[in-house]
């Protein structure tokens, strides 16, 4: 099974780097063949074109804004817009710029080119003040990152387990 691990954030906004720091965490573990991890910063052009090499699974770290403490950590399974059931003003207005997008705007995109993943898993974690700038994490999200780092693990061996299991 090729599983995609996407870090998403700016690293000069504080919290926001959240999915970045995970990724580079993730980098330092040994993962199961297949797996792979990227840092894809703000362009969501570049997790598009990441897609397109194939893979089985995505999992997208990043920031959420959910009602819920800063630094808790919620698995999301994303609900993807198809923007053929969009006008085309709402495709354009959606799919516009792709280089300062949202993960959301970017699975759009990928789906509509048919490169997106059947299984898809945002791993988010709630920033302290989204809006901060800075180059260093908060300490409840700082906390976060191990806690995504193990959430992110389970998830791959459950994924590569089925994988066998299936074989």
């Amino acid at each position: 099974m090729r599983i995609l691990i996407a870090g998403v954030g700016n690293l000069l906004r504080a919290d926001d780097g959240f999915g970045v720091q995970v990724a580079r965490r993730l980098q330092e573990v040994t993962l199961p063949e297949g797996v792979k991890v990227v840092e894809t910063g703000i362009a969501g052009i570049v997790l598009v074109n990441e897609l397109q090499e194939g893979w089985d699974a995505l999992v997208i770290v990043d920031t959420v804004d959910l009602d819920r403490p800063p630094g808790h950590v919620v698995l999301i399974e994303p609900d993807v817009v198809d923007v053929h059931e969009l006008s085309w003003s709402e495709r354009h207005d959606l799919l516009a710029d792709m280089h300062l997008t949202t993960p959301d705007r970017a699975l759009m995109l990928a789906k509509a080119l048919g490169v997106l993943p059947a299984r898809v898993l945002e791993v988010g974690c709630i920033p302290e003040d989204p809006h901060a700038v800075g180059e260093t994490l908060s300490g409840p999200v700082l906390a976060a990152v191990d806690v995504a780092v193990a959430e992110i693990i389970r998830h791959v061996r459950e994924l590569t387990a089925e994988d066998v299991a299936a074989t």
